[in-house]
């Protein structure tokens, strides 16, 4: 959240976390290094709403659960899609199985061993809608599921799905023991990761146990990583410079900025494919005429919003951020902010003396939040559009986004190297989250269908060109901008690799010194 946006009770409690981490056991206020040499501790500014993989939506939950379960295939540092708890994957010419070899020798935190049927029940249960996995429509290309032996999976395709290997690697895919159920494992998480789930004391912190049976070839370096709570990015600069936080990560630049004018804390800064954008009901009220969604589009200037809320770091985005098939977002309606355009669409509407739109906004999740609703606000009244906000905590934010109980949200979600991945569970008319996403069209289905099934990697950009041109014709949301994250360390602590999709996968190979 943007600094000075904390109500008096949330900095008193920030001022708490920070005053007991300064005299807790995990380390001496004097300096990092008797601290690191118990663990490592990361600096975050809300706690997960799930330890459950296939629900986790959020930020913090996302980051804490990739480092205590396993995924079939993985991202490498630059995004690229390599074996995880699959050593080895193989397509058919036809392109209608994709079989997999799994690793050997796996187990889970409770000791049992990992083989095919606990994929198997995985899969299924991911496709199964009435789990509500956020990733089920990445397998909707799956017919079966078959488990020739006990290291060999072979999933039938209904045809060749270019994006699958991509959408196996993100933890809403993960693999879970054919013997758990969700309600142990949102307090218990039982996984193949290189960590285990060690304490966890409610808004406070979640510590992770080093996993001394990880497969991979390198084992942790840190004995322990702690997810201390502190629900400022400022008071977690604080903490850094007491010595009692190692390893931050930074969504607020100004933040950034004065943690390393400190000269103590080094930041390294990372262009993200995670997007800013005010999503769009397109299913409520006077949102379901694409003129008033074209007016709202046409009176904001993306330029200002992002100079506003992020000081000017990032660049204004259009659907697509994955590098390999970026929008262009000069090809759309209204480029640049057209007042004269928006008064036309609301005329078109009908809608000539104004709208007023319910809009929600996380604080919290990400530090630019409410600077950016406030200035998008203050834009869309010139243009008689009435963002009337209403600012919600985290966790409150994410229950209403996922029981879409909203005209407009200000989010920021995540991107994906595979523009499917992205976007095809919001916007076809079958995909799981398109409740969330409130469009989607017979036009986008058969893009969205065209896109996975070649794997000409020119073809695939010229469709997801067109599939953006759909979303922003039709003002499906408004996208606004790209930014970075600052990956904020302390003496000592060496080995992280920060990632364009905002992974902390490589906590892993991180020391403490």
């Amino acid at each position: 959240m943007p600094r000075g946006a904390l109500s008096a009770a949330a900095l008193a409690a920030a001022l708490s976390i920070v005053l007991t981490a300064c005299s807790s056991s995990s380390g001496p206020a004097s300096g990092t290094g008797a601290a690191a040499a118990k663990g490592l501790v990361v600096g975050v500014t809300s706690d997960p709403d799930t330890l459950f993989p296939w629900k986790a939506t959020q930020f913090q939950a996302v980051n804490v659960l990739q480092n205590l379960y396993g995924t079939l295939t993985e991202f490498d540092k630059d995004l690229n899609v390599v074996p995880g708890l699959a050593e080895s994957w193989e397509t058919a010419k036809d392109g209608k199985t994709l079989t997999l070899k799994l690793r050997q020798g796996v187990t889970f935190a409770d000791g049992s061993a990992f083989d095919s049927k606990d994929v198997k029940h995985s899969l299924d249960k991911i496709m199964d809608e009435a789990t509500a996995a956020v990733a089920r429509a990445s397998l909707s290309s799956v017919k079966s599921v078959e488990t020739p032996d006990a290291s060999t999976v072979v999933l039938n395709l209904t045809g060749p799905d270019a994006a699958l290997p991509a959408n196996l690697a993100t933890v809403n895919m993960a693999m879970l023991s054919s013997d758990d159920n969700e309600e142990k494992l949102n307090t218990t998480p039982n996984g193949t990761g290189p960590f285990t789930l060690g304490k966890r004391v409610a808004a406070q912190s979640i510590t992770l146990t080093r996993n001394d049976k990880y497969w991979g070839s390198e084992k942790p370096k840190v004995a322990t990583v702690e997810f201390r709570v502190i629900p400022d990015e400022s008071s977690i600069v604080a903490a850094m410079q007491s010595g009692n936080v190692q390893i931050a990560v930074f969504n607020d630049p100004l933040v950034a900025r004065t943690a390393e004018g400190g000269g103590t804390i080094t930041v390294a800064e990372t262009p993200q494919l995670s997007y800013h954008v005010l999503q769009l009901n397109a299913r409520r009220g006077d949102l379901q005429d694409v003129n008033v969604r074209l007016a709202v589009q046409c009176a904001i200037d993306r330029k200002q919003v992002l100079d506003t809320a992020a000081l000017g770091e990032g660049e204004v985005t259009g659907p697509i951020t994955a590098t390999a098939f970026r929008s262009d977002p000069d090809k759309r309606p209204c480029p640049t902010r057209d007042l004269a355009k928006a008064a036309e669409y609301l005329g078109k509407a009908g809608k000539s003396g104004g709208v007023t739109i319910k809009t929600i906004v996380s604080q919290g999740e990400y530090a630019t939040s409410v600077n950016e609703a406030q200035n998008l606000k203050a834009q869309l009244a010139e243009a008689k559009i009435n963002l009337e906000l209403e600012v919600l905590e985290s966790g409150a934010f994410v229950d209403r986004w996922v029981a879409a109980d909203f005209d407009a949200a200000v989010a920021l979600n995540g991107g994906r190297p595979d523009p499917d991945g992205s976007y095809g569970r919001y916007f076809t008319s079958d995909g799981n989250l398109n409740k969330v996403a409130g469009y989607s069209s017979p036009e986008l289905d058969r893009l969205f269908a065209e896109g996975k099934a070649t794997t000409d990697q020119a073809a695939r950009k010229a469709i997801y060109d067109k599939v953006a041109a759909q979303l922003e014709d039709n003002a499906a949301w408004i996208w606004l901008f790209s930014g970075y994250t600052y990956t904020a360390t302390t003496a000592g602590v060496s080995g992280f690799v920060p990632m364009a999709n905002g992974s902390l996968q490589y906590l892993r190979t991180t020391s403490a010194g």
